[in-house]
Formats: C-alpha cells, sequence, structure tokens
C-alpha cells in the first residue's frame, strides 16, 4: 500500500513539474468526460447519469488518436421508462496551435481542439424502444490546463446513432465538462517500473 501511495505522489510530482509539453508526440491523454448529470429534488423525480473515459496517445504534435468507452444510466422519474446507454470506439483530437488560422487562444494556460469519434454503440429503455449501430460524434473544445498536465475541458458535440432496433437514427447536441491528464511517454514508464 506504501508503494501505491508513494507511486501517486511520484506521477503527481512528475505532473505539476512538466512544463509545455501536453500535446507533444509521444504523449499520453487519459481522462473522462462528464456527458451530463441530473438529480431531480422533487418527490419521483429522477436522475441522468453519462461517462466518457478515454485514453489517446500523439501520434504528432497536436494530433492524438485512441478510445473511448461510453457508459449512461437514467431513470426521468416516476412511472418512466429507465434508460442505459453504451458504446466504444476509436476517437481523434486535433489542437490547435496559438495563432493557428487565426484563432488565438481564449487564456494563455488553455488551447481549442476539435474531437471526432467513430464506434459501435446504442440504447435500450425499460419499454422495449432500443437502437444498436454505428456510434459517432464531432465538436468543438477548449482544455484549459489548471496545471501544466491536467486539463480542465469544456466540448460541444454532436452525437448520433444509427442501426438497428426501433429507432434508426437518434442524434442529439450535448455540451460536455470533464478533465484530461497529459501524461509524457517517459513518466507513464517511471510509474509502471514504480509499481513494479
Amino acid at each position: 500500500m506504501k508503494k501505491l501511495i508513494f507511486t501517486g505522489i511520484l506521477a503527481i510530482a512528475g505532473l505539476a513539474t512538466t512544463a509545455n509539453a501536453q500535446i507533444q508526440k509521444g504523449n499520453w491523454m487519459v481522462g473522462s468526460s462528464l456527458l451530463s448529470s441530473n438529480f431531480g429534488l422533487n418527490t419521483g423525480a429522477g436522475y441522468d447519469i453519462k461517462l466518457q473515459p478515454r485514453a489517446a496517445y500523439f501520434v504528432e504534435d497536436n494530433v492524438a488518436v485512441g478510445g473511448y468507452v461510453t457508459l449512461g444510466f437514467s431513470k426521468p422519474g416516476a412511472g418512466q421508462s429507465t434508460q442505459f446507454d453504451y458504446g466504444v470506439g476509436a476517437l481523434g483530437r486535433y489542437f490547435l496551435s496559438p495563432g493557428e488560422k487565426g484563432v488565438d487562444n481564449l487564456l494563455n494556460h488553455g488551447r481549442w481542439f476539435f474531437e471526432g469519434n467513430v464506434g459501435v454503440g446504442g440504447f435500450n429503455v425499460e419499454n422495449g424502444i432500443s437502437t444498436t449501430g454505428l456510434d459517432f460524434g464531432v465538436g468543438p473544445g477548449y482544455s484549459y490546463f489548471i496545471t501544466p498536465n491536467i486539463g480542465v475541458e469544456g466540448l460541444v458535440k454532436y452525437n448520433g446513432v444509427t442501426g438497428f432496433g426501433n429507432e434508426g437514427l437518434t442524434s442529439r447536441i450535448s455540451f460536455n465538462v470533464g478533465f484530461s491528464i497529459y501524461l509524457p511517454t517517459s513518466k507513464a514508464k517511471d510509474v509502471a517500473n514504480d509499481v513494479r
């Protein structure tokens, strides 16, 4: 247990001391979007929670590719059907450099990006409505780095699922809030070696 705590402290210290290397070739990005959350306060009110953990590797400066998993559960309220959302697939993210194409950073400690995903996903509702098939999405976002390697992110994204089931195509626009940790490969190797 002590070894695990010590490894965690070393990883956080490494994250805090790395400067301006977040989105360079060879780095890793891991994090999660809190797609939506809604907790009703009235008697019989419902709730809605969706998470999208993801991991990506920077194949070039400013360009990351990886994967994601979407898990969601919603219970709208008394007398309404429970819904389960799911998905798994590939994602890509491109970060704009300062001044690129006339787009300057909103703040000195952040970056604009575009994200797209494609995979397999769907939803099932307790009353029998369902769709399973191609899960896709695209949209712009902004990552504000609260430390050199930890970003709080906002993302406006068009999401869709098309395929088989009672609904041929479902789509929505979502505002996602989440975080990502940008870890240089050398630091990831150090943490892995310390754990062993």
